[in-house]
């Protein structure tokens, strides 16, 4: 049973429920990942994409001749006004067909993984799936004979992610 702890990112990238967006879109632009997760006292409490970032900014911070006040001002909320609240997350000892499930499920990119007292330790996002399954030869295989994910029926394809 391959789980969610062998193939999630670590270590996460967390900011507090006060911090700006200013420094929230420095951590995007300074590392190669697209999430961060959002705490209070430890715990996770929200989830903060790139993506929720760029729709939340002005399209016009940092450019010297259009920039405005208030576009400006976009970049002094805090990351508790943007982010997803109640964000859906899985443990390292849960089974990564699980965490498949809940990708597709709920239509996310990446899910929070937490201890058991909600403690982020890990992230595991579609692309980490996808990285392991190709190292792993899962959606093709060089010896024709071998069987890959398309030549499985729906259970035992679950059954090999």
């Amino acid at each position: 049973m391959l789980t969610v702890q062998e193939i999630m990112s670590r270590p996460v990238v967390t900011v507090s429920m006060d911090a700006t967006l200013s420094e929230v879109q420095r951590i995007f632009e300074r590392e190669r990942f697209h999430h961060v997760v959002v705490v209070d006292g430890g715990c996770a409490v929200g989830v903060i994409s790139d993506r929720d970032l760029l729709k939340r900014l002005s399209p016009f911070v940092g450019s010297e001749l259009n920039e405005r006040r208030q576009d400006e001002n976009t970049l002094n909320l805090k990351a508790h006004q943007i982010m997803s609240r109640h964000p859906i997350t899985v443990s390292p000892e849960d089974e990564v067909r699980r965490a498949v499930d809940m990708i597709l499920e709920h239509r996310i990119r990446s899910l929070p993984v937490v201890d058991e007292r909600d403690r982020p330790v890990g992230i595991v996002s579609w692309k980490d799936i996808l990285r392991w399954g190709s190292s792993q030869s899962v959606w093709g295989s060089q010896d024709e004979s071998d069987p890959t994910l398309f030549d499985l029926d729906d259970d035992d394809a679950r059954q090999a992610a």
